[in-house]
């Protein structure tokens, strides 16, 4: 029945278009709703009509945004109406009113299931929509073989077995398991031969959702896509109302080419070269022509089949037409068509080796930089820093120095990144390099990190012939009227060391060097002042024999700061004033700077970090992941069959401990193999030592031996309750979730030791340190300790010495890198033997998943984007966890922030959801941004849905797994009761000895 048949539900319609404003509709809507309630409570005197009439002014309210909280049972019960009308209606309402965990969608299910098995078309369509829109675990349990028969079945009409095709497909998306994998490859590889291109279409969304869960069991159906693509391709048996513009269906060919590029090669030479046949057809069938329509849907398919050419790595000959044909996008006035040649260019560079192709194109690549949209100027700096070479360096490198005038503030500092780096990487001569950095510095000091101009002292350091050259580049760029202070620090400290091998031209003498540098201390920061004041010492060092007025100059300046409120200002000065009088002998206490270790360059580490807006995160990056048969090589990333090594952050490091606050213990007592320190009774802190400089540095580690199972898991086993006549004076757990969500603690305590954390966490790298503390007056003999570490972290660790004195500290450091996303944990296997006790424990490590975190607060803008582009399975994961604590959303939240995961107030509109976000650090994932949704339910606090979502498929399930753990078993702060601990074997300790006040301090 038309709605238009209704007249009670059109006047009420009319009526709320009627009024004038929120409010005047609000008190109509609340007048009908209360209408509808009191003719429902009287539910035996309504006819089907009025049911029907009711339930359509329901989900008209709904639909205007008011809650509606009753009617629901008067929705569903119309859903076992004999007749279309009012069968309609009940399952239109139902799946717009009552999600999947709704109580009353179990009464629905076995009408529903009647109308799947019946013999009505009409019905069946209805019932599989309600499924399909609803899904829902429970549905697919129950529903699922219903719905698999209707969809082999051969007596059922196209239109039923395209739902039933999209119905199964969502079952599949909510429980994996109600495909039989065994059973479904040779039923699947019937579906594909179906000539109706309705039901194929259907048909080939739910086989990329089963090939991208388990490819392997769907071999059979290769061929079988590969002839679904020639047939489109050649046009042959294509119905007219499946050609879009004269494409043969562009969805169902987009959709096999992504199902082909599950499969990680394709063996057969005959299938192979069908394939590649197909795939020139549609190479040479494409161009850019005048309606839009048909050139989004041409692309669309076009560039599909350049994903999978890259993906199978084709022949070179088919590469350069590829690249050829992108050539000739990047030339077209369509910006979105640039943006796509651009971004594809990108990916091909990343995958195959093309780089010579692609640098036929390098001029009109430079000319998108000038191009209106920054998005298309974004991806031209991206495909200009991939193909950079030995060969056309110094091209792109003086074009993005030309360009970096006039780019925006937002790209300036990725611009000036990736410009040092190619400087550094192909740099010709040396000379070329300093020239370039310090034409950076020059155009963008603003937008220069310590890291760019740290690299080139680096390079000047340890280049005796590089260093006049550069000496001299700094002294030129000091005479400009405005010099940024960036400038001014990498010329203060390369005139401070070289500037004597200057003396002999004109304008380089020590005072003038001095006054050029001098007359710029008045608008230079602080920061800046203390490379000066060491650029005057060094200054005065080489005037040997000193020049007395210029030595009275850069007195008067230290005598002037050495009472300065900065006290690293303050101390340099202190400490040049007294230097300075030593006469000769400052030559050799102010000597030149000792060259740099080779080590990897950090400003390589950082472009990647900053990488994220990059084509790394296109679908073919999304499969690869999934497949490490066909992994992206990205340049500069560790290979996979070399052990990692540690980057160093930072070249030039400037050591400053002024704002840590220690209570240092006077070390008296040193062993070879560790670093022991006499402990005092009175002011004993067996955690004091961490923040010394020689724990933030660490002692010189010597390799120890990491253990391993030969499936390198030994540490996955759970740590259980040893059995030892000394037991712990808390329990061990407590202590080990304690320290999950801290950096310093106790991580074991007993009646004769107590094992001390702190630790330091930056990026995918970590430092820890133990404090192993004897609490008694006599020696701990035997003792060892042994890191069994997982697959996922490497560990570096300096050995222990086997006897700890009485009231003495042993530090013990740690050097952890993260490898892979993982929540395995290492284990510490202690023991020691006081007198004849021998006592040996397992300690879990807390280098847990939630340590390599950086929180990170994201705005609506930022967040929305990156939560629609991770779309769907392995990228986001959603989950309905059950058996969770109760607690308020407030302690939720807490508990978010303490694990680094940033809660957002305000980006979900539900009162009752929490949004968070954080960053993910290792040496595989690089810095990879991980999205959190909790939807929680007010009414049971026992459950709630969690939706976990990041750029790597194994983060996303770990990360998920790990909140989830933290949400079923909270670590309680309650402390068990002691139990009684066994005397030592020693003689008794007195309340007052000294011993005995140390343990009870510890």
């Amino acid at each position: 029945m038309a709605l238009s048949s209704m007249r009670g539900l059109s006047v009420f319609i009319s009526e709320i278009r009627n009024c004038q404003n929120k409010e005047q509709e609000r008190l109509r809507v609340d007048k009908e709703l209360g209408n509808v309630r009191n003719r429902f409570k009287n539910e035996k005197g309504l006819t089907p009509y009025e049911k029907k009439k009711y339930v359509w002014k329901m989900l008209y309210i709904f639909m205007l945004g008011y809650d509606v909280d009753f009617g629901h049972m008067e929705a569903v019960s119309l859903i076992s109406a004999p007749k279309y009308p009012e069968k309609q209606v009940g399952y239109l309402v139902t799946s717009c009113l009552l999600n999947e965990n709704h109580d009353f969608l179990r009464l629905a299910i076995n009408t529903v299931r009647n109308d799947i098995i019946g013999r009505n078309e009409t019905f069946q369509c209805l019932a599989l929509t309600l499924v399909g829109n609803i899904g829902g675990r429970e549905f697919a349990e129950s529903l699922a073989p219903d719905v698999q028969k209707l969809l082999i079945s051969s007596s059922c009409r196209p239109l039923v077995k395209k739902k039933a095709a999209l119905c199964l497909l969502r079952l599949f998306r909510k429980n994996p398991d109600v495909v039989n994998v065994d059973g479904w490859s040779d039923r699947m590889a019937q579906l594909l031969d179906e000539r109706n291109l309705g039901v194929l279409t259907s048909s080939m969304s739910l086989f990329v959702s089963l090939v991208s869960n388990n490819h392997e069991a769907y071999w059979s159906c290769l061929p079988k896509c590969v002839k679904v693509l020639e047939r489109l391709a050649r046009n042959q048996d294509v119905p007219q109302e499946y050609t879009y513009y004269g494409i043969p269906s562009p969805w169902l060919q987009v959709k096999t080419m992504r199902a082909l590029q599950y499969f990680p090669t394709i063996e057969d030479p005959n299938t192979r070269r069908a394939l590649f046949e197909v795939l020139q057809r549609i190479l040479m069938g494409t161009d850019v022509v005048k309606n839009v329509n048909k050139n989004n849907a041409s692309h669309a398919v076009l560039f599909e089949a350049l994903a999978l050419v890259m993906h199978l790595d084709a022949e070179k000959e088919m590469m350069s037409q590829c690249v050829a044909l992108l050539g000739k996008f990047i030339a077209v006035r369509e910006p979105n068509i640039r943006y796509l040649g651009l971004e594809n260019m990108t990916r091909m560079l990343m995958v195959t080796d093309v780089q010579e192709i692609i640098k036929r194109h390098q001029a009109q690549i430079i000319t998108s930089l000038k191009d209106p949209d920054i998005s298309i100027r974004r991806r031209a700096l991206d495909l200009l820093y991939a193909m950079c070479d030995i060969s056309n360096a110094k091209d792109i490198v003086e074009e993005l120095l030309q360009y970096l005038g006039t780019a925006e503030f937002t790209m300036r500092e990725e611009l000036a990144l990736k410009a040092a780096i190619l400087a550094e990487k192909f740099a010709p001569d040396l000379s070329w390099y300093v020239d370039v950095i310090l034409q950076l510095i020059d155009k963008a000091g603003d937008f220069i990190s310590n890291d760019i101009w740290f690299r080139v002292v680096q390079f000047v350091t340890n280049n005796e012939d590089l260093q006049p050259y550069a000496a001299l580049k700094a002294r030129e760029y000091l005479d400009k009227p405005a010099v940024h202070e960036t400038m001014m620090k990498v010329s203060a400290y390369l005139l401070g060391e070289y500037s004597h091998l200057l003396a002999r031209r004109p304008g380089c003498s020590p005072k003038e060097i001095f006054s050029i540098l001098h007359e710029k201390l008045p608008t230079v920061s602080t920061p800046t002042i203390s490379i000066l004041l060491s650029a005057y010492a060094k200054i005065l060092m080489h005037s040997q024999p000193p020049d007395p007025e210029l030595q009275n100059q850069i007195w008067a300046i230290f005598s002037k700061y050495e009472t300065s409120i900065d006290a690293e200002i303050q101390q340099r000065a202190v400490e040049y004033f007294a230097l300075s009088k030593k006469g000769p002998a400052l030559m050799d206490i102010l000597a030149e700077m000792p060259k740099f270790p080779e080590r990897e360059s950090s400003l390589i580490k950082k472009a990647e970090d900053t990488e994220i807006d990059t084509a790394d995160l296109s679908a073919i990056k999304s499969r690869a992941q999934q497949q490490a048969s066909n992994a992206l090589v990205v340049t500069g990333q560790q290979p996979a069959n070399e052990p990692p090594q540690v980057t160093q952050l930072a070249m030039v490091k400037v050591p400053s401990i002024n704002n840590m606050e220690n209570n240092h213990v006077d070390q008296e007592v040193t062993h070879t193999n560790g670093t022991v320190s006499e402990v005092e009774p009175q002011n004993a802190d067996i955690l004091g030592d961490l923040l010394s400089p020689l724990a933030l540095e660490g002692p010189p580690g010597v390799s120890g031996t990491e253990i391993l199972s030969e499936d390198g898991a030994l540490a996955l086993a759970p740590v259980g309750e040893q059995e030892n006549a000394v037991k712990p004076i808390v329990d061990t757990a407590e202590r080990f979730h304690a320290l999950c969500v801290s950096d310093s603690g106790v991580l074991y305590e007993d009646p004769y030791v107590q094992i001390g954390i702190k630790a330091e966490w930056r990026g995918h790298q970590g430092r820890l340190v133990l404090f192993l503390g004897n609490k008694t007056t006599s020696s701990l003999d035997s003792v060892q300790a042994v890191i069994l570490s997982p697959s996922h972290l490497k560990l570096e660790l300096s050995s222990v010495p086997e006897i700890i004195p009485p009231r003495a500290q042993v530090q013990y450091p740690l050097e952890v890198l993260n490898l892979s996303p993982s929540r395995d944990v290492a284990v510490l296997d202690f023991s020691y033997k006081f007198g004849t006790t021998l006592v040996d424990y397992k300690l879990r490590l807390p280098a847990v998943l939630n340590k390599f975190f950086q929180p990170i607060t994201l705005s609506a803008e930022e967040f929305f984007p990156q939560w629609k582009s991770l779309a769907a399975p392995p990228l986001k994961l959603q989950e309905v966890v059950r058996g969770v604590r109760p607690m308020s959303l407030g302690e939720m939240a807490n508990l978010l922030n303490s694990l680094r995961l940033i809660v957002s107030p305000g980006l979900d509109p539900n009162a009752n959801n929490l949004v968070a976000s954080t960053t993910f650090y290792s040496e595989s994932t690089r810095s990879m941004l991980c999205l959190v949704r909790i939807e929680t339910d007010p009414a049971d606090r026992t459950q709630l849905r969690m939706t976990v979502a990041s750029g790597d498929p194994t983060l996303t399930f770990e990360l998920k797994e790990f909140i989830k753990e933290q949400l079923i078993s909270i670590p309680t702060t309650s402390r068990p009761p002691v139990p009684p601990q066994p005397q030592p074997t020693a003689q008794p300790i007195s309340s007052s000895d000294p011993g005995a006040l140390l343990a009870g301090l510890l």
